[in-house]
């Protein structure tokens, strides 16, 4: 049974769920728990609804299954970049069962339905599609938000993640930006020698990110 938390924006609250491996995700009709988790081994995931729902728009134009070869990674598990869109249960990469020409037009599609916040260039990715909702403006180019006390939703499970992995805990693992998280980020802060305002901008997050990508289970992560 795996725990997957949603951040349903039209209540700004953080959804629980508990699913089986074969079963649907929260809100999809397309997307099974094992084809969003995939290479990754942890017992909870999370996503936005919008991702979600941008995911099954696309299925259904689509009309027929979409392959995703990588969705889920927590952090600490790596794999991607810094500030990966993956990190945060939005992101899909897919359809790398495809051929180039059937590869072009999921693309198009993509692009064309307005769902999703980005769809990389074929140049980029051409033996993959990848798309993402992403959720901005961006607190550095094409990287996370700002984020605060009182904030909610997939990026402050990021945050929250990458600062118990580091040791920096009392935040716990639930997605609201409370005083815990906020006293986190300020410790980080003081020892990375940031301004120690608790606001998570570019520089937090640039070091924050990148210290916490790919360090692996430390004792501090949380599994809710």
């Amino acid at each position: 049974m795996t725990t997957i938390l949603i951040y349903n924006p039209d209540n700004n609250t953080m959804e629980r769920y508990e699913r089986e491996e074969n079963q649907y995700m929260p809100y999809s009709t397309y997307l099974t728990v094992n084809e969003f988790r995939g290479s990754s081994n942890s017992t909870i995931l999370w996503s936005d609804r919008r991702a979600i729902d941008a995911f099954n728009v696309t299925r259904l134009n689509w009309g027929r299954p979409i392959y995703v070869g990588f969705a889920f990674k927590r952090i600490w598990e790596g794999g991607h970049g810094c500030q990966s869109q993956h990190y945060a249960g939005v992101s899909f990469d897919t359809a790398q069962n495809l051929t180039f020409a059937e590869r072009a037009q999921l693309r198009t599609l993509a692009e064309q339905l307005g769902v999703w916040g980005y769809v990389e260039p074929e140049y980029l990715t051409p033996t993959w599609v990848h798309f993402d909702r992403r959720i901005g403006p961006p607190a550095c180019a094409a990287g996370y938000p700002l984020l605060r006390l009182g904030n909610r939703g997939v990026y402050v499970l990021v945050l929250q993640d990458a600062l118990n992995a580091l040791g920096y805990t009392g935040g716990g693992l639930d997605g609201v930006f409370g005083s815990g998280t906020q006293n986190a980020v300020i410790r980080f802060q003081r020892d990375r020698g940031l301004t120690p305002d608790g606001i998570v901008g570019c520089l937090t997050w640039t070091e924050l990110a990148c210290s916490a990508r790919g360090v692996g289970q430390t004792p501090t992560v949380v599994n809710p």
